[in-house]
């Protein structure tokens, strides 16, 4: 793994595909998806960063998955589902929602289930075009070692009304072979029709990222560190994590106090038996990642931290306060995925408490990590951020998802933070969200990227996520008006321009070595 010597100066927007507008409650693969890379190709934009794709859990969360290999239902466009004719004017119609304002996940899910038991409806009866039949046949074969456990699992989880799979009948939660069996008969249908709709979610995003190259856009995914308590992931591998006799976790994973809450992050997902991954060459890992190069052609790897050390608390405490570091797999894991994969392109999530020996990690593998503007001047001020000390193999933020849009935290900087912000940047005081905009823009850095509430100047109503809350995140859509208004991409393709950032077709994710 690497990042490229030979990489150009460009720049990107960061924006959910859930944040689209559109008529059905939520942004999707559709039509809209492919008007947004038209817009970024004509302000000069290279990467398109999205957040993890796959199946949304506890607190709708993309970070809580039920599988970290699946793709997300809630993404599917009834609108494409209805060119392939596996979806009539009524199925449509029984999806449309609001189509402004937040996400409401609780109409959408049951919309888009429902869809996706339609299309495999007709599809079973022999509707749609024979090409398609011959793509599932395919697609079934070559995602057959994650894909069966993923259908068979959430056929389980419909069967006993969604609840995690610690709460089944037992020869179920503990996977005996027999229970197991017996369900896959009973449920064959129910297990087919979860198999199709991952075929549909995998064919639309191909479709779509294939626009996206051809207009010279490249996506960013985000591949989150740690997989959900209630996934097909632990449930079918229970040996990779650290449970007790009833395979619950003994320990789960967090972040101590940090600027981002006083109490720390207590996220919940159990932690890796670290030993068990090592004795089988990281396999599950491998597989990991190559499943990520297909959808991404750079990987932000999520809490990079972890991989050198974690955070663990013990199961059922109150908050992330009390836990212990303990020693990551370091340097053993990012071996075996460059061994098996070659040279795999991964931007390091290095935020948060970071020590000698992270970077040293970061550095010793070539991986860039990441500038966060706003904590160069406003919050947890940290010197390392500021514009001036960035060098090429930083990818610079003005924010992240999980930090205010930058007006809301412009709006709530201290008088003593405006001062500095104004005395390094002068015209901050009449501009701030544009001024820090140009700011990574001019940096030295080779790629720059601000999420696209910046660039429509929104305040913390647009926030994307609030860290160490469960409640009211990853609900933000974009206005219709607001994203075709030709002024902010017009204003963005020109100081694209004025710093040079509009340079060669980025660097695609390299062919991966076969299993």
């Amino acid at each position: 793994m690497s990042w490229p010597a030979d990489r150009s100066r460009s720049s990107g927007i960061l924006l959910h595909p859930t944040s689209l507008p559109g008529p059905f409650g939520i942004g999707d693969l559709g039509p809209q998806a492919h008007v947004w890379v038209d817009t970024m190709a004509r302000a000069g934009q290279a990467w398109w960063q999205v957040l993890p794709v796959g199946p949304t859990g506890y607190g709708d969360s993309p970070y809580q998955s039920p599988s970290t290999f699946a793709g997300n239902l809630n993404l599917i466009s009834p609108e494409l589902l209805a060119a392939d004719g596996l979806a009539a004017q009524g199925d449509l119609d029984g999806c449309l929602l609001v189509s402004g304002g937040p996400v409401h996940y609780a109409d959408v899910i049951s919309r888009k289930r429902r869809l996706v038991r339609r299309a495999w409806e007709r599809f079973r009866a022999g509707e749609g075009p024979e090409s398609v039949r011959a793509e599932f046949a395919r697609f079934r074969a070559e995602e057959a070692a994650w894909l069966d456990e993923f259908a068979l699992f959430m056929a389980i989880k419909d069967e006993h009304g969604g609840r995690a799979w610690w709460e089944w009948p037992a020869p179920l939660a503990a996977h005996d072979d027999r229970a197991v069996r017996a369900a896959a008969g009973q449920l064959a249908d129910e297990i087919d029709a979860h198999r199709f709709g991952q075929f549909l979610f995998f064919r639309q995003w191909s479709s779509l990222r294939a626009h996206a190259h051809a207009n010279g856009v490249r996506i960013i995914g985000d591949l989150p560190i740690y997989v959900a308590a209630d996934s097909a992931d632990v449930w079918g591998r229970p040996d990779l994590f650290l449970l007790d006799a009833d395979r619950r976790p003994r320990f789960v994973a967090g972040v101590p106090p940090d600027y981002f809450s006083a109490t720390g992050q207590l996220w919940g997902n159990p932690i890796y038996d670290w030993d068990a991954h090592r004795a089988d060459g990281f396999r599950w890992w491998v597989d990991r990642v190559r499943a990520a190069l297909r959808l991404f052609d750079l990987i932000r790897l999520d809490h990079f931290r972890g991989i050198e050390g974690f955070w663990a608390v013990r199961f059922g405490a109150p908050t992330a306060v009390e836990g212990e570091w303990l020693p990551g797999p370091g340097a053993a894991l990012l071996a075996a995925l460059r061994d098996a994969l070659g040279d795999v392109p991964i931007i390091a999530e290095d935020l948060g408490v970071i020590t000698p020996e992270v970077d040293a990690l970061r550095e010793q593998f070539g991986l860039p990590g990441m500038g966060i503007l706003q904590f160069a001047f406003g919050g947890a001020v940290e010197p390392r951020f500021l514009p001036h000390r960035f060098t090429r193999d930083v990818v610079v933020y003005t924010g992240t998802h999980d930090n205010d849009t930058t007006a809301g935290w412009a709006a709530k900087l201290t008088a003593d933070e405006r001062r500095s912000y104004a005395r390094y940047a002068p015209t901050s005081t009449e501009d701030p969200v544009g001024t820090l905009i140009r700011l990574g823009w001019a940096s030295g850095a080779d790629l720059v990227l601000a999420p696209l509430q910046d660039f429509l100047g929104l305040g913390s109503e647009a926030r994307m996520n609030i860290p160490g809350t469960t409640t009211g995140n990853w609900v933000w859509r974009v206005d219709d008006r607001a994203l075709s208004n030709p002024i902010w991409s017009n204003s963005l393709r020109e100081f694209t321009d004025v710093y040079e950032r509009r340079g060669e077709r980025p660097v695609s994710n390299p062919a991966t070595k076969s299993r």
